[in-house]
């Protein structure tokens, strides 16, 4: 519901002169949740087959040299900004700006009262910069074996080891199966 109404805001916003040329704010929201599903898809493909042939370990190696690459494969082929962003970061450079910090709270807000977190998702046309600028959201939540590994509570000491290695301000760590990790985020400059 909390989607039908910001969309329902959209709809004005791309009727605008001024965006003569865009894509309508359906064809917006098309858009981006493609390019989240095709950067999930192809982070979980390389994530399972590390994990497969070296285990978290090799996985985290994955999510540092990967990730950041499919992440700009992704935005290059969609036209848009896609990456991952969190409350609790694991890479800095995916640290929140304020919107994405307030659309997680809101999230976790609607996740603790009942939501479905397959529906929820956020898209809205902001003022960033001087410039109206196309974002969108959609929770990325934590599944049992595979993201537990490296994201749960009780790591191995190869893993604990290597994410400080690799990332020695984390702070991605201590989730539980079925609690809201993080999210997708896409962005789009629309002037």
């Amino acid at each position: 519901m909390r989607f039908a109404v910001v969309f329902a805001a959209l709809l004005p916003i791309f009727a605008q002169p001024a965006l003569a040329g865009e894509t309508s704010a359906d064809q917006m929201v098309g858009k981006a949740r493609a390019a989240i599903k095709e950067l999930g898809g192809g982070l979980k493909e390389k994530l399972v087959s590390a994990m497969k042939e070296g285990g978290p370990v090799a996985a985290l190696d994955v999510c540092n040299i990967d990730a950041p690459k499919i992440a700009a494969e992704r935005s290059a082929a969609s036209g848009m900004d896609v990456g991952r962003t969190a409350l609790k970061v694991r890479n800095p450079n995916n640290a929140p700006d304020e919107f994405e910090k307030s659309v997680m709270e809101q999230f976790v807000a609607d996740l603790k009262a009942g939501a479905d977190a397959s529906k929820l998702d956020r898209a809205e046309v902001v003022m960033q910069d001087g410039k109206m600028v196309f974002r969108y959201m959609k929770p990325i939540m934590t599944a049992s074996k595979p993201c537990l590994a490296c994201h749960g509570s009780e790591l191995k000491p190869a893993v604990a080891s290597k994410i400080k290695e690799l990332y020695p301000e984390d702070n991605a760590t201590g989730f539980s199966a079925g609690e809201m990790r993080g999210a997708f985020t896409v962005t789009k400059t629309l002037d």
